[in-house]
């Protein structure tokens, strides 16, 4: 696992000293860790015991060497029909939520890309460089496989008994600026995801501050924020914040449980990694967890993009798969 938070200067790789799949047995475990989006899948630990470190610090991005990747990347034949099934799949979560089964359910989609010539190191190069705000990774294990991404999104950050968590919904295209307006659909999303989290973790902490919502940009898009800050109520509760939110309502939907068993039964594919999530898990006092999203998983000479978004009442199907197309491009401006 190769890594740079977001925001920092340090890069950091672990490195398992063997080839064991070493699943997770509890939150108290020291490592880093690589889970599912749906619970069935396997939760892989890289255990700080059995791994080698080492810590590089970049200051100038602009010195990094990146060479073109010259990947060649097949004209995409697909395309209308993965235009035609995500507006048919957007369209059956519309009308869901207007029978008033769920306020919001995510969907997303899988766009496989044929590639060759594919340079890994250049890529995460170009990954450190356009994406400083970001948490930009590349993960392999041989026996599950080659991941790799810049995900904006931080499910939580424990340390000691500070805890920080942000409400991350709400997607347009970045136009030069984030002075932008945000439209009524856009912002009840994100009210839907801050009040969750809060509903979630109000009492397994006291809630002390509430930032936002604020607009950030990622890459070549701009979200809406909001940042939730606390402190824990009791030792040990680690195991129960995660699991009080993840999956949250900006990658699953409202009711949870509702909106999960909803992408399950329609989404047509299997998630695995993608919007589930990964980090540090007590390294140095301190538990950094991220969701994966932005990412993609490479495989032979194919690599896999995941792309979704939030549907609620407001939402408009070819407007929605637009959004899917636009947070592509990241993971394809990589490519």
């Amino acid at each position: 696992m190769a890594y740079r938070k977001p925001n920092e200067e340090l890069i950091s790789l672990l490195v398992q000293n063997n080839n064991k799949l070493i699943k997770l047995k509890d939150y108290n475990e020291q490592g880093f860790i690589f889970m599912p989006f749906n619970n069935n899948g396997v939760k892989v630990l890289f255990p700080l015991n059995e791994s080698s470190t080492f810590h590089t610090k970049i200051t100038q991005y602009n010195e990094l060497s990146i060479r073109d990747n010259f990947v060649k990347i097949s004209s995409d034949v697909n395309f209308e029909n993965y235009k035609e099934a995500h507006i048919a799949l957007v369209t059956k979560g519309l009308n869901f939520i207007n029978e008033g089964k769920a306020q919001k359910v995510v969907l997303s989609r899988k766009e496989t890309i044929e590639i060759s010539h594919f340079n890994l190191v250049n890529s995460f190069k170009k990954m450190l460089k356009n994406y400083l705000n970001a948490f930009v990774y590349v993960w392999f294990h041989p026996k599950v496989g080659l991941w790799m991404g810049a995900t904006p999104e931080r499910l939580l950050n424990v340390k000691n008994n500070s805890f920080k968590t942000m409400a991350l919904a709400g997607t347009q295209p970045f136009l030069g600026t984030t002075d932008v307006i945000w439209e009524k659909k856009e912002k009840q999303e994100q009210q839907f995801v801050t009040d969750f989290i809060i509903d979630s973790i109000k009492e397994k902490l006291n809630v002390k501050e509430i930032i936002g919502p604020y607009t950030i940009k990622a890459g070549s898009l701009v979200h809406l924020r909001t940042d939730i800050v606390g402190e824990l109520l009791y030792l040990n509760m680690l195991e129960d914040l995660v699991t009080a939110l993840h999956p949250t309502p900006a990658i699953c939907g409202l009711p949870k449980s509702t909106a999960l068993q909803f992408i399950l039964d329609n989404e047509n594919y299997a998630r695995t990694y993608y919007s589930g999530y990964f980090g540090e898990l007590n390294i140095n006092n301190s538990t950094q967890l991220f969701v994966n999203l932005r990412c993609m998983h490479i495989i032979n000479n194919k690599a896999e993009l995941f792309i979704g978004g939030g549907i609620t009442v407001g939402s408009i199907p070819e407007k929605e798969f637009e959004e899917t197309v636009s947070k592509a491009q990241i993971m394809k401006t990589i490519l």
